[in-house]
């Protein structure tokens, strides 16, 4: 069923207590979906969500595709007794009309009650994931979670700074790209003219990030490159034009650069891919822009890379 599909996809975790709410949602760092929080629960440290301070109960806040929620919604409409004991529920939400699941499961040797919503959102379909172990249920009950779900709330764009300042790099010049969004929050981020609505590969737009390998030896750079130059997403028919070693703010690196298709209009597209080689790191800086384009973008994508910085 795709309506599980999506509710398992993104992992299990979140909680909430039977007392009082706080006045304002609250939106984890990066994320575009927020709530007002049950009392006992803060920002979580290693995930986008919230936590109790033992870290048991556990909410965990995602961005699934947009068209997510209408699949759920479709099949919730097709089969309302639900599947495998597990019977969809809708609630009214700020952000519009939620549906969410609720199950007993097993963590190790932990019973658990987890929770699972999805909610509309413009470009993207809101996922909040609770987990609340069976020592916390009296406290952090069905109706309390039902009551923090139904805060719930939505916003279209994460401030430019407050995504930047979870980037484990500085970057001090964005070449006048429109939109910036965090992909991965504290390890990547894309910067673009276009949006995931139209999509995209049909402007100019990079995506920078750390990979947590390298190469092994400096011979071993190029082929370090090219490899991992395959496995930028969405492109199709990829020919790699050139590959050379470079210097990066006085770093060794590899400049790669490929023509390609990419999106759903099979747009022409060149990507240049820069790879600044750490010790146990990479820092991979991908720009990619339709073909006619390049000329004008190469220089955009440039000048980002060169005012990226670690971050003290």
């Amino acid at each position: 069923m795709k309506l599980l599909r999506y509710f398992a996809a993104v992992a299990l975790l979140v909680a909430a207590t039977s007392s009082a709410f706080a006045a304002d949602p609250v939106f984890p760092p990066g994320a575009r979906v927020g709530m007002t929080p049950l009392v006992g629960l803060n920002k979580a440290r290693a995930f986008t969500g919230f936590e109790t301070e033992d870290q048991g109960v556990k909410v965990l806040v995602a961005d699934l595709p947009a068209e997510a929620y209408g699949e759920v919604a479709n099949a919730f409409k097709a089969n309302p007794g639900g599947t495998g004991g597990i019977k969809p529920e809708s609630i009214e939400t700020k952000a519009g009309l939620a549906y969410y699941t609720v199950e007993n499961a097993k963590d190790g040797a932990t019973n658990v009650r987890r929770y699972s919503m999805i909610l509309p959102g413009p470009t993207f379909s809101g996922y909040v994931a609770v987990q609340v172990p069976e020592n916390a249920s009296k406290i952090y009950t069905d109706d309390a979670v039902r009551q923090m779900f139904a805060s719930a709330v939505i916003r279209v764009e994460v401030p430019v700074e407050e995504q930047l300042g979870m980037m484990p790099f500085k970057i001090g010049e964005l070449s006048s790209f429109k939109n910036v969004r965090t992909l991965a929050p504290g390890a990547a981020l894309i910067l673009s003219d276009s949006d995931e609505k139209k999509g995209f590969e049909v402007a100019p737009f990079m995506i920078i990030g750390l990979i947590g390998s390298t190469a092994a030896s400096p011979d071993d750079r190029g082929r370090f490159a090219q490899q991992i130059a395959t496995t930028i997403p969405g492109v199709r028919d990829g020919r790699i034009t050139m590959s050379e070693p470079v210097r990066i703010d006085g770093q060794p690196g590899y400049e790669t650069r490929i023509d390609a298709i990419s999106g759903k209009d099979n747009t022409p597209v060149t990507i240049v891919q820069w790879l600044r080689f750490g010790s146990q790191t990479s820092m991979r800086i991908i720009g990619s822009s339709p073909r006619d384009d390049w000329t004008k973008a190469f220089p955009r994508f440039r000048a980002v890379r060169d005012g990226i910085r670690p971050r003290a």
